[in-house]
């Protein structure tokens, strides 16, 4: 039977910011009922009560305070670090270029400092090094047809617990944090205990500041 608890999930389901500041208490239920009361009414095909809906939201903020404050948890030595003046470059997938890979990895000095990430999908690879590289990295794949090369970028690094595999919710508080923040995230790069967000080198002070905050608040 649909009724306007079912309806208001669902609506809910689709918005999860309004999720996000309901189970932080920053959401009027009166001013998100009378949003929500013309499409639940559309739904059920009659007229509905503006307290139905609000203790619909209300039960419903109950459960997702819940969900949202779970068990994720940083360990005591959790750290951020960053790194600055990087670039990306993304090339197909192929054989040929997979080869190409150890010449990357043989032309950098990883011992002195030099960073590499390399992430392999289906049908490309992303390459993240030092912009000093960038022009070595590029001669290395200039017989094959480079899809996107993004410059001015950074790398924030969260150290994980060695559990996190095992905790539900630990890239999720991340990912939402930045987008709380408004900080667009260019790519994830994650090894068994480190996170790692790829961001424009503007965007380096206040993503170090989110993850800041973030680890003081979910500290164990």
């Amino acid at each position: 039977m649909v009724t306007v608890a079912h309806l208001t999930g669902k609506l809910l389901d689709k918005k999860p910011f309004i999720q996000e500041a309901l189970a932080r208490g920053l959401i009027n239920y009166a001013s998100l009922a009378d949003e929500l009361k013309p499409e639940i009414e559309r739904e059920l095909g009659k007229r509905v009560k503006p307290s139905a809906v609000m203790m619909a939201l209300r039960r419903a903020s109950e459960k997702l305070g819940k969900r949202l404050s779970s068990k994720a948890r940083f360990g005591e030595d959790a750290n951020i670090t960053i790194t600055s003046d990087l670039f990306e470059i993304t090339v197909p997938n192929s054989y040929e270029n997979l080869k190409r890979l150890g010449k990357v990895h043989d032309s950098l000095e990883l011992g002195k400092g030099d960073l590499l990430t390399i992430t392999q999908g289906i049908s490309q690879i992303t390459i993240i090094a030092n912009r000093k590289n960038k022009k070595r990295i590029e001669s290395i794949f200039k017989q094959t047809k480079i899809i996107k090369v993004i410059d001015k970028l950074a790398s924030v690094t969260l150290r994980l617990p060695p559990n996190s595999v095992e905790i539900v919710g630990i890239f999720y508080l991340v990912t939402r944090a930045f987008a709380w923040e408004d900080i667009p995230v260019v790519e994830i790069v994650s090894t068994l205990d480190e996170l790692t967000c790829i961001v424009r080198e503007d965007d380096t002070s206040r993503s170090f500041d989110t993850l800041k905050k973030l680890l003081r608040s979910r500290k164990r």
